[in-house]
Order: C-alpha cells, then sequence, then structure tokens
C-alpha cells in the first residue's frame, strides 16, 4: 500500500510534496495509516486532534493516543476541546452536523494561523460509497451522486481510492494501533447500518464492487461536466441583469426549453431552493408572485424571475430626523439637509422644499397600502401603489422604496418624486435642498 500512496502522491496530488500539510486525525483506523503514509513519505506534517467531550473517557483515552503517537512520530500536535452537545443545542444541529461544523472550523482557523496550506482527511473508497448512498436514499441531485471529492479547496482526501480492507490490512501488517470509537459500532445512524450490513452484502454480491463504483463515479462526474456546460449556455441567454445581490431572468428563456423544471433544479438549488414543481408554477404564475428558501426568493415580475435574498428583519424601521440634524444614515445610504438660495435643475436624488412647511422630526420609513401623496407637478393625490404600477416598479423596487415624511404626510418618495404641498413657490424665503447619496 506505501507504494501505490506514494505513487498516488507523485501522480495525483504532487502539490502535497512542497506542501505544509495539517492531518485531522482522530486516533482511528484510517487517520493512524494516513499518519503513518505521510511520515514514510516523508511529508511534511502537523497533527489536529478534536476531543468532542461525547463518549467522556473515551474521548480523553483517544486524546492521550493521540499525543502519544505525535511524540514517537516526533510530529507537532494540536489539541482542541469542544462542548459539542451545546453547540448542537444552541445551533439547532445534529450532533454529527455540530462536530463536523466544528472541526472544519478549527482546521481553517489552524491553517490560515500557522500558515499551512492543506488539511488532509482519511476519507477512502468505503466512506466514498457510504456517502453516495446515503444521498441516493435521501433523494439528491446529480451533484449527490458524484462521491466525495479528492480535493475540495485546500481539503485534501489522499486515501479516496484505497478501500477500507486496504488499509486494514496494511495496518496490521505493520502492527500499528489505533483506536476504536465505540459510536461506530451502534447501527442507529444510517452511515453505520450501511457499513456494517448493506455494503457487506453488497461485497458479497460482487467483490469488485468499488471498482466498479469508481468507474460509475467518473462517469457521472463526466456527465456532470455536460450538465453544467447545458446549464451555462441557458444563463447566458436567461440572465438579463445582475444588480447588487439580485439577479434578473427573463422567464421565456426557460419556457422555451425541452424539460424546464431540470434547469430550474440545477440553477437555483445552489441557493437553497426544494419546492421546485413551485418554481416551474411561478413561470406561468401572476406578477407578485414567490417561492422562498431559507435565504432567497424568487420573485415573478412580469415577463421576469427575481433572485433575491430575503429581507432583513429590520426593513421597517423607522429613523427619525431632528431639525438641528444636517445628515443621517438611512438604509442603504445618507439623507443630507442644507439651505439653498435658489432652486436649481434637480437630479433624481436631490428635491427642494419651502423650510415653513416642514413639521419636526421628520422620519423616514417603508411605504405601506394606502399611503398617497401629490405627485409634484400633477392635479390631486394618487395612491402610491398606483404610482408604482404606472412607474413599472417591481416588486423588489417597491420593497425597497422609502418615503420621507413629515407629521406622517409624504414629502418625498425618495429617488422617485417629490410631493407639490412641499415646494417651493414665490412667497418662500427659506429653501431646503434635500439630497440622498448612497
Amino acid at each position: 500500500m506505501l507504494q501505490n500512496f506514494q505513487n498516488r502522491i507523485k501522480i495525483n496530488l504532487p502539490f502535497l510534496q512542497e506542501s505544509k500539510l495539517l492531518i485531522a486525525i482522530s486516533g482511528g483506523l484510517d487517520s493512524v495509516v494516513l499518519t503513518h503514509l505521510c511520515k514514510e513519505t516523508k511529508l511534511d506534517i502537523a497533527l489536529a486532534h478534536c476531543n468532542f467531550n461525547l463518549r467522556v473517557k473515551e474521548s480523553d483515552a483517544d486524546e492521550i493516543f493521540v499525543q502519544e503517537l505525535a511524540k514517537t512520530l516526533k510530529l507537532e500536535v494540536f489539541i482542541q476541546h469542544f462542548d459539542t452537545s451545546n453547540y448542537a443545542k444552541e445551533n439547532k444541529l445534529s450532533i454529527q452536523m455540530a462536530a463536523r461544523e466544528l472541526r472544519y472550523n478549527w482546521f481553517q482557523e489552524l491553517a490560515e494561523h500557522l500558515d499551512l496550506d492543506y488539511i488532509l482527511t482519511a476519507h477512502h473508497a468505503d466512506d466514498n460509497l457510504e456517502t453516495f448512498l446515503i444521498n441516493l436514499t435521501r433523494g439528491t441531485g446529480l451533484e449527490g451522486l458524484t462521491g466525495i471529492p479528492e480535493t475540495n479547496g485546500n481539503i485534501v482526501r489522499p486515501l479516496l481510492s484505497f478501500s477500507r480492507d486496504v488499509i486494514l490490512d496494511y495496518a496490521k501488517s505493520k502492527q500499528l494501533k489505533w483506536r476504536e470509537d465505540s459510536s461506530n459500532a451502534s447501527i442507529k445512524y444510517l452511515r453505520n447500518k450501511l457499513r456494517h450490513e448493506v455494503i457487506p452484502k453488497l461485497k458479497e454480491v460482487n467483490s469488485n464492487v468499488l471498482q466498479n463504483f469508481e468507474n460509475t463515479l467518473q462517469h457521472l462526474r463526466e456527465t456532470e461536466d455536460i450538465v453544467e456546460e447545458s446549464v451555462n449556455a441557458v444563463l447566458k441567454r436567461a440572465i438579463i441583469d445582475i444588480n447588487n445581490d439580485e439577479i434578473t431572468y427573463d422567464i421565456s428563456q426557460f419556457l422555451k426549453l425541452n424539460n424546464p423544471k431540470a434547469y430550474l433544479y440545477e440553477i437555483f438549488k445552489p441557493f437553497g431552493f426544494t419546492a421546485f414543481n413551485d418554481i416551474l408554477s411561478l413561470l406561468t404564475a401572476q406578477s407578485g408572485k414567490q417561492v422562498v428558501s431559507q435565504s432567497f426568493r424568487l420573485i415573478k415580475d412580469r415577463t421576469h424571475l427575481i433572485l433575491a435574498p430575503l429581507p432583513l428583519e429590520d426593513d421597517n424601521e423607522v429613523i427619525t430626523i431632528n431639525i438641528e440634524e444636517k445628515d443621517k444614515s438611512i438604509q442603504n445610504g445618507i439623507i443630507f439637509f442644507e439651505k439653498a438660495e435658489s432652486v436649481t435643475k434637480t437630479l433624481k436624488n436631490e428635491i427642494f422644499v419651502d423650510a415653513k412647511t416642514l413639521n419636526y422630526p421628520l422620519t423616514v420609513r417603508k411605504w405601506k397600502e394606502g399611503d398617497y401623496f401629490y405627485p409634484l407637478g400633477l392635479n390631486g393625490k394618487k395612491k402610491l401603489s398606483k404610482y408604482f404600477k404606472d412607474e413599472k416598479l417591481s416588486l423588489l423596487d417597491k420593497e425597497k422604496c422609502l418615503l420621507l415624511c413629515s407629521n406622517n404626510e409624504i414629502i418625498w418618495v425618495i429617488n422617485h418624486r417629490a410631493d407639490q404641498r412641499y415646494k417651493v413657490n414665490n412667497t418662500t424665503n427659506n429653501i431646503i435642498k434635500i439630497t440622498f447619496k448612497k
């Protein structure tokens, strides 16, 4: 196995030979073998061990074992203790997900602090098959069936092509010692159930199952490249605008496709969406309908779909402006107040008002149903909802609109239209210029 490992490093992962490496070591069979192989290959390695404090005496014994191993091999070792149970509870995670998040966050912190190049984990071919089967049983797209990547950013898995049996044979031949995690024997976890009950049966049916699985993964990855190329071609036609955090898509480009749902899945799954039948229905829904994920929303706006982050909870905050304040930070910018000698040609982001018409404190707020104003240059009042419709503002544009108000009367639909009641006239002797700058 050592020769095969060294050949794989030389041919597939040559960058590891000149890099500073951190091995994630639990004390179990896989990470102990990885440590010995890297040591024999003369790679520049240090060890990192997480004590998750989940198995009391066992966890402490694992830590002591890793420290002794590092001492024997003359390697630097880093140990970190975690209160995993509380972290899981506070962040509403399973114990397994909490432990994963804690260890990878710490590994990245170590790598950055110590100027390490790569983090090595001991995932192997059996782990890859287990992950494939887990994703398959839970339901997934193509990306969930392409297996664990050998390299993902600065995470590298040099044992991914080796089976658990090969790793075990090597450990026994070298008379290596390792720790057994008692929780690995429990079949209450899906991964362990697959490991102990399902995969052995598959190997009985076909002793070459891991090699055949690797071949299948290669075919799936090649297919994934084709899918990505096709999706990118559709996106090139469909995306008509990218503005800050928002992306606008031309719905007609999706409707031309033979299987729009498949493309919608590939395009919007990375944003956390799961209700793809609803997204498909959105293409022909009435304007204003939307579908949400945990962090994003898709909005039907006439002939477009708009992807945007969910609004923040404090978006409806009312900001007060006192008479002595010459500027005030508001959402997405600053509003300025200054005296003016006369009215000049106005820009979209500024208005001139008669100071005597203002009743302080002024306020800045979002619009709400029932709001109306007297648009400058027009006779009579107009509901904001009607004004927005006439201006062809999208749902997101309407949500972003801020109102500058006096006694809850609208002075200015900021960056859109001033109110007639506050305009400068022939009797005005105190002019205020109000400017909004992003």
